[in-house]
């Protein structure tokens, strides 16, 4: 991938990660976010170009404005 560039970085403890990245692969900007185990990528992740993430992200803030929505109702026990 060219023009690698690591955005972010969320330790889960002492040896997995989840790391965003950024980065152009065949000649199309692209998004990776993975999952890092020993500071080595898994499979687990995902990778997607940047109009993909343009829709990610408006699903992302959705659920983000949304999150308390149902913090104040009464559940039946």
């Amino acid at each position: 991938m060219k023009d690698e560039k690591i955005i972010l970085r969320i330790a889960r403890d002492a040896t997995n990660e989840m790391v965003v990245r950024t980065g152009n692969f065949y000649n199309i900007d692209i998004v990776d976010i993975r999952w890092h185990v020993n500071s080595q990528p898994t499979k687990k992740g995902i990778r997607m170009n940047m109009k993909e993430m343009e829709d990610v992200h408006k699903a992302l803030s959705k659920i983000m404005r949304n999150r308390n929505e149902y913090d104040n109702i009464e559940q039946d026990v």
